[in-house]
């Protein structure tokens, strides 16, 4: 039985790989010949926009693609960013390999993080190459000069997207790895409670409809079972929690049924015996959900290596799992999340005062409120350090702010009690940004730093929203330039 590859591994085996890499494209630079470098440093001037333009209609054409680059940003930046690349590779020489390399394995990351298919690459530079050749024929003919060009451009081509494969499959890899160590992880204190917890909604929601039907009263604002706290927990934390499978798609199955039945159950002309027909099969129903959550709950067990030990939240670990996840969610069902960044104001003067004793107790007490006050369905980490991140799902960007500042009030106003008896008062600054259909999550969590940065300036203990005209964090200026 072979041993797991280990982070070190598999960074040993790219570092590997890229040497390997560096020596292959500069002996292929350096037996080019001055004449081909000129002729394709000329193309650079000349044709780097027009590949830039043809690669990116290319890539418009295939509906996977047009899905993950129809955004504006990424429409905007996508075209300068391909003129560049193009650009860059038209104009390597021995000495820029190393740092053309490095150049590759940030796009390979890039693109394993938003998940564009490889496939589509592989197909874009092949067609890039095949223009690039036509216009080097057109312009030197096909002589030793030409053929020496070709040579040397389709080598720094296929050496480019090695390079930028080998970073991608790292990263998915990585994040496959990640994937399923959040199937196995209940992402619950504990799996007993959990469960009981939402056979609990489950119940409630039922009972609160035999009471809307038996009081003849407003039956228009019933929340629908999708809709339920049960159903926002199920879509949004159950499904990741569980992994697809036969049951958790029969449970989303059911919960459509139930929901048509109540629609027209609810809000069509019925006589009491037509309504008790229909509230039987949605109780029928039910009774199928429970059972299938029974079930699943059965097989699933504890995973601590995802939990932050001091606080019992989930730790960053599982973060880029679900904020994947919701970016998928979104795109399918128009919906939007928002991600709440929030930093301890003067947590080192806390440690200072109180040693890191009270500094703990702090963290702690910011912990339960966070996880009291939100959703079962939204997601509460511990960032790191005195930051903590919140999911909130399925909100629009008022609902989001208005959790954000009761948040923000809440920690202010309950001070925590310290092992001697005294109170500490804290306060936390929350910046705040809404997804805006953008397919890499690592955007939404630089704006809302830059947002949680902007509350600091503003005098803390305050909550700001992200918006497109607050200053660029170091981790929204390196994404800008990737």
């Amino acid at each position: 039985m072979s041993s797991p590859t280990l982070p070190s591994e598999t960074a040993d085996t790219a570092d590997t790989g890229n040497a390997a890499l560096v020596a292959a494209w500069q002996h292929s630079l350096t037996g080019c010949g001055p004449a081909a470098m000129q002729l394709l440093a000329s193309l650079a001037d000349a044709g780097a926009a027009d590949m830039a333009l043809h690669f990116y209609r290319l890539m418009m054409d295939d509906k996977r693609a047009s899905r993950l680059l129809s955004h504006e940003q990424v429409r905007t930046r996508l075209q300068p960013a391909m003129q560049r690349w193009v650009s860059d590779l038209l104009l390597a020489t021995p000495e820029k390999v190393e740092a053309l390399i490095a150049a590759q394995r940030v796009v390979g990351d890039v693109h394993a993080r938003v998940g564009i298919p490889v496939d589509l690459v592989t197909r874009g530079t092949r067609v890039l190459k095949q223009r690039l050749f036509q216009l080097i024929l057109a312009q030197a003919g096909h002589g030793e000069v030409a053929h020496a060009a070709c040579t040397s451009l389709s080598a720094s081509f296929d050496i480019a997207l090695e390079a930028m494969t080998l970073a991608y499959s790292n990263a998915r890899e990585r994040s496959t790895r990640t994937d399923a160590a959040y199937r196995l992880f209940s992402l619950m204190q504990n799996v007993g409670t959990e469960r009981e917890r939402q056979r609990a909604l489950l119940l409630d929601w039922e009972n609160t409809l035999l009471y809307t039907l038996a009081s003849q009263g407003d039956d228009t604002t019933f929340q629908p079972l999708a809709g339920s706290e049960f159903g926002l927990w199920f879509l949004h934390k159950g499904i990741p929690s569980f992994g697809e499978s036969p049951e958790t798609e029969q449970i989303c199955s059911l919960v459509r049924e139930v929901d048509q039945i109540l629609q027209q159950a609810l809000h069509t002309p019925l006589d009491p015996q037509q309504r008790s027909a229909r509230l039987q099969e949605v109780r029928i129903r039910v009774h199928q959900i429970r059972t299938l959550l029974g079930m699943l709950f059965e097989r699933i067990g504890e995973l601590e290596a995802g939990r932050d030990v001091l606080t019992n939240l989930l730790n960053r670990r599982f973060l880029p799992t679900v904020l994947r996840r919701e970016i998928e969610l979104a795109a399918k069902t128009g919906g939007s999340f928002a991600v709440l960044l929030l930093d301890l104001d003067h947590f080192k003067a806390i440690n200072d005062a109180h040693g890191h004793e009270g500094g703990d107790q702090a963290l702690q007490h910011v912990a339960a409120i966070l996880s009291q006050f939100t959703r079962g369905s939204d997601y509460v980490f511990r960032y790191g350090g005195e930051e903590f991140v919140v999911v909130l799902v399925s909100v629009e960007e008022r609902q989001a702010l208005v959790i954000a500042d009761g948040l923000c009030r809440r920690i202010a106003d309950t001070p925590v009690v310290l092992a001697d008896g005294s109170s500490l008062t804290i306060s936390a600054s929350i910046g705040v940004a809404l997804h805006d259909g953008h397919p890499d999550y690592q955007l939404v969590m630089a704006k809302a730093d830059a947002a949680m940065y902007e509350a600091k300036k503003r005098g803390r203990d305050q909550v700001v929203l992200a918006s497109g005209d607050l200053p660029a964090t170091p981790g929204q200026q390196a994404l800008q330039r990737s």
